[in-house]
């Protein structure tokens, strides 16, 4: 079974990312599973706390379930045509101490999608996650784009999709990326 973890950017509970998360998670191919996580209750990254009182303990669980899957999703907002804040927060909070960024996100195979109400989807967010990824010597699988513009089209009220093309195109993707992940997890395990 190929296990990924999905995080959302997004803290909102009307968001468009969490919707095409959880969609994702549906979607996923025969033997594979997306498991949904929060990065709610990750507190804002403070080296004072860091030092004093160590890494929380929402961060803890996080950092454990990401080391331990075999890739990870990040479904992007676009805020002034860069990183949300609070997704970046976290992904600082992840990589502490910095001895761990290799377990965490070394060679993991790492994939970025992103749902906007603009015309651009998420085009932006996405190539500004790159320098971040090369930092965390993660793997970027560059095989597939997902960018969902006009996502309030996109969505049903419940957060299903309206646009079965989008959903055809996020199953694609997913399998796609599934198929990265493996071949990735059967050549770390090759002599």
């Amino acid at each position: 079974m190929t296990k990924l973890i999905g995080i959302s950017g997004s803290l909102r509970q009307a968001s468009y990312n969490s919707a095409l998360l959880r969609n994702a998670a549906g979607l996923m191919p025969e033997n594979a599973e997306l498991v949904v996580e929060t990065i709610r209750g990750i507190p804002l990254y403070d080296g004072d706390v860091e030092a004093n009182e160590g890494i929380p303990e929402r961060v803890t669980e996080l950092k454990e379930v990401i080391a331990v899957a075999d890739g990870l999703l990040l479904v992007t907002p676009e805020y002034n045509n860069s990183i949300p804040g609070v997704f970046k927060n976290a992904i600082d909070w992840l990589s502490r101490p910095d001895t761990d960024i290799k377990r965490v996100f070394g060679s993991k195979p790492v994939a970025v999608i992103g749902a906007s109400p603009g015309g651009f989807g998420t085009i932006l967010s996405q190539n500004a996650w790159l320098p971040v990824l090369r930092t965390l010597r993660a793997d970027f699988w560059a095989g597939g784009r997902l960018m969902v513009s006009r996502a309030q089209a996109v969505f049903n009220q419940d957060g299903t999709f309206a646009d079965q093309k989008i959903e055809e195109q996020l199953r694609k993707y997913l399998e796609g990326f599934t198929a990265y992940v493996r071949a990735a997890r059967q050549n770390a395990s090759a002599p």
